[in-house]
């Protein structure tokens, strides 16, 4: 039901509510039941930067992290852009409260690892990104 504005009187306080972690899980390419908390927010996480933004319809334009074109630029600019772009990307989840800890490595010539701590409201979790350059 919507509620009608004269439902609502000025100076009602409007309780907010926060939506349960509780979710599908993914394993590889299947559904294998439930999950939850920590382990829910790893797959989030997961998700978040697994996903090309603004690529897939079916995704909100604040879902996912942009990549693709950091493919060709100079590692400096990669460096500071992953940084920015984790972070932002993360931190569109309410569950998130900062990301912090960037460990840059540069494995192979045209490979960049980054490595990070996401700190959400139910503990720290490290995670990290790989890229292409």
């Amino acid at each position: 039901m919507i509620p009608k504005i004269e439902d609502i009187s000025i100076g009602q306080q409007i309780e907010t509510v926060e939506e349960p972690t509780y979710t599908w899980k993914i394993k590889g390419n299947r559904i294998v039941g439930y999950t939850d908390e920590i382990e829910a927010m790893e797959q989030a996480i997961y998700l978040l930067l697994n996903i090309e933004r603004y690529r897939h319809e079916i995704y909100d334009w604040n879902y996912g992290i942009e990549l693709s074109d950091l493919l060709g630029k100079d590692k400096a600019y990669v460096y500071s852009e992953m940084k920015r772009r984790v972070k932002e990307a993360l931190m569109n989840d309410d569950r998130i409260t900062d990301v912090s800890g960037f460990i840059f490595e540069n494995p192979e010539r045209n490979t960049i690892h980054v490595r990070f701590t996401v700190h959400t409201i139910f503990g720290d979790i490290e995670s990290s990104k790989e890229v292409n350059i």
